[in-house]
């Protein structure tokens, strides 16, 4: 397998954005509660400043991926997490009810876990790459 590595920076670059913008865009700057009523526990003001966290981290990391593996393997996992609470958040809640409070919020949640999974199967790819191609570390 051989990954395009300019491709790869972009990718990792646009991850961060969409995290950070997405955020910050789609939540009127933290300012939309019906983003945070539909799901309290995850997408609080806190859950959504730590996404952006997540996104200035990728963003951090992005020039320097190749050498980063197991903090690659780390955005597995996170967006992994997020991905499946937001497939677990359609198959319990009512995206439209969403919409009808409020545009934005109907988009955010329409578009951060489709966002999650295409970037688990993106970073997994690329921890997969690393772990195949990285000298193996012997204990």
């Amino acid at each position: 397998m051989n990954l395009n590595k300019s491709i790869v920076k972009k990718l990792m670059y646009l991850s961060g954005m969409m995290n950070i913008g997405g955020v910050l865009v789609l939540s009127r700057f933290f300012s939309n509660n019906v983003i945070n009523e539909a799901d309290p526990v995850v997408m609080s003001n806190f859950g959504l400043l730590m996404i952006v966290v997540w996104g200035l981290s990728f963003l951090a990391m992005a020039p320097k991926w190749n050498h980063l593996k197991w903090v690659i393997g780390a955005f597995v996992i996170e967006k992994f997490i997020y991905g499946f609470v937001w497939t677990k958040w359609l198959m319990n809640n009512n995206l439209s009810d969403v919409y009808e409070q409020d545009m934005m919020a109907g988009i955010f949640y329409t578009i951060y876990g489709a966002n999650d999974w295409f970037f688990f199967i993106f970073y997994l790819i690329v921890f997969i790459y690393l772990s195949k191609t990285q000298n193996k570390v012997i204990w």
